[in-house]
């Protein structure tokens, strides 16, 4: 596994989008909506990983949810897998517990999440990129 990326709630796409790409000097930006999700996202490109902005596109968003009891900050981080299914099987006989099935993602990906509680109060998502 390996760092793919670390997810930033916020309630403007567009505005946190601009502060950081003058603060961090980002020039590489792909927008992508994720209906499955509920979510608009931008993805800024790093030297070594990604900054995945996430804005929440309908009141059923589980990003509108987080925003509204903790506020912009960060969401998840994530982290890519090559055979998602595989590794889902392995964990869950190790207890570890799931937010949900593998499901598509953003970019072509296959997610899903691990609940919080099984590492220690961080929510981390486990993402498998298309070949």
């Amino acid at each position: 596994m390996r760092l793919d990326h670390v997810a930033i709630a916020v309630n403007n796409l567009d505005e946190a989008v601009k502060e950081y790409q003058t603060a961090l000097g980002i020039k590489q930006i792909e927008f992508e909506t994720v209906e499955t999700e509920g979510v608009r996202v931008a993805i800024l490109h790093l030297n070594n990983s990604r900054i995945e902005l996430m804005e929440p596109t309908k009141e059923t968003s589980p990003i509108k949810k987080f925003l509204a009891t903790k506020g912009e900050g960060l969401h998840h981080v994530a982290l890519e897998t090559d055979g998602i299914e595989g590794v889902v099987d392995r964990m869950k006989t190790c207890g570890v517990k799931f937010l949900g099935e593998v499901r598509p993602g953003s970019r072509g990906t296959k997610i899903t999440f691990i609940h919080p509680k099984s590492l220690h109060g961080v929510l981390t998502e486990l993402c498998s990129h298309s070949k």
